[in-house]
């Protein structure tokens, strides 16, 4: 590796612990570490690249994106499928607003939901989730627009339920 080229170290310590929770809420704590050596290998395979690397933190995300979406594929080839759900923790429970929050959240369309996730839990800028995703910048506006707007009129809706 060329002396001017990005620290893989470095990049691991700034952003590992981001990309090991992001790896965390879509899978097993155990796939989800397995996934986080996965993504690193990936980029050292890529060392060559990083130097054109604009957005390393964005670049991450989006290879572990793509490292979850083989795990999930190996996985199906090998088992039936099975819905698996994030835990949360016992202070989120605190806001009684927050089960129908999730419920709301899981029922968006999954293009939405994810976007919706990378700039609300991750804090990814508009730039680095449209990386991540692939898709242009005004997409991903879109999305987080109509994620937002559809969150609103289901909570805002009065209860059904006696």
């Amino acid at each position: 590796m060329r002396s001017d080229t990005p620290d893989i170290g470095l990049l691991y310590q700034q952003h590992g612990g981001e990309v090991l929770n992001y790896l965390a809420r879509r899978c097993p704590e155990a796939a989800a570490q397995d996934l986080l050596q996965e993504t690193f290998l990936q980029v050292v395979r890529s060392a060559d690249r990083l130097e054109s690397v604009t957005m390393p933190r964005a670049w991450l995300f989006g290879i572990a994106r793509k490292m979850v979406a083989l795990h999930f594929r190996r996985l199906a080839k090998a088992e039936p499928a099975r819905e698996t759900v994030p835990e949360t923790g016992a202070a989120a429970d605190e806001d009684r607003r927050l089960p129908a929050m999730r419920e709301a959240i899981e029922k968006l369309a999954p293009e939405l939901r994810e976007t919706l996730e990378l700039r609300l839990t991750d804090e990814l800028s508009y730039e680095e989730i449209a990386s991540v995703l692939g898709i242009p910048i005004g997409t991903v506006r879109s999305r987080l627009h109509h994620a937002v707007r559809h969150l609103r009129t289901a909570l805002t809706q009065p209860e059904t339920n006696p």
